[in-house]
């Protein structure tokens, strides 16, 4: 019977990762050379998979020394005038709604830390609709996704067994660490990690507006 729904945020809640590729997009084209969407990927929803820098690869294209902190400043400032105009993704409320109505139990399991998780949650007035927030500050260095640490910790703190969950989650780094958690999981691309492979998701959505949360139950029971 499934007691909890564990949500990632980036991408998942919060569309943080179209801005991210955005801006780098922007900072690219300046230079003539293109971004790199799919090298990006791999690092999106968890650093394990790659140690890619977009300011050191574009310093590589364009083979000249950059201002690496610069680079990364006026990126940051750009996704973040981005993201604050993303609104809460299709279908987010709804299932937070259904599941205080069935008495779920709720958690974030984010790879980004808590100042980043925690402040957009409270702007977006979600922050108190949650039992646990666990983020990047929350398991050892090196330890976010794709490896299952949060969703384990996710686990522990809702006291609940791994096959009472369900994983909600946009992006292959986070769809093998619910997996390697051993936790039913639900793939929910956003367009930048629609453009990813994907690999053993349980269920993959478009939007999490395509199924009502009753449906998803009883497809997960």
């Amino acid at each position: 019977m499934i007691t909890s729904l564990i949500f990632d945020f980036d991408g998942l809640i919060l569309d943080t990762e179209t801005p991210d590729v955005l801006a780098w997009q922007e900072i690219y084209a300046e230079h003539n050379v293109a971004f790199p969407v799919a090298s990006w990927g791999q690092i999106i929803g968890g650093a394990g998979a790659s140690q890619f820098d977009a300011a050191i690869h574009l310093q590589e294209l364009v083979g000249q020394p950059l201002d690496l902190h610069a680079l990364h400043t006026r990126q940051h400032r750009l996704n973040c005038s981005l993201i604050e105009h993303q609104p809460v993704l299709p279908g987010i409320v709804d299932y937070l709604d259904s599941a205080r109505l069935l008495n779920l139990k709720l958690a974030i399991a984010s790879s980004s830390p808590h100042s980043w998780v925690d402040t957009h949650l409270s702007r977006l007035g979600l922050f108190h609709r949650f039992d646990r927030i666990i983020c990047a500050d929350d398991v050892a260095p090196g330890r976010t996704k794709p490896n299952p640490d949060l969703f384990l910790l996710a686990l522990d703190q809702l006291e609940v067994p791994k096959d009472a969950a369900i994983v909600f989650e946009d992006s292959p780094n986070g769809v093998k660490a619910a997996r390697a958690a051993g936790i039913f999981v639900v793939a929910v691309p956003n367009p930048t990690t629609s453009l990813l492979a994907f690999e053993g998701e349980n269920i993959r959505l478009s939007s999490l507006s395509d199924l009502p949360l009753n449906t998803l139950l009883k497809k997960a029971s």
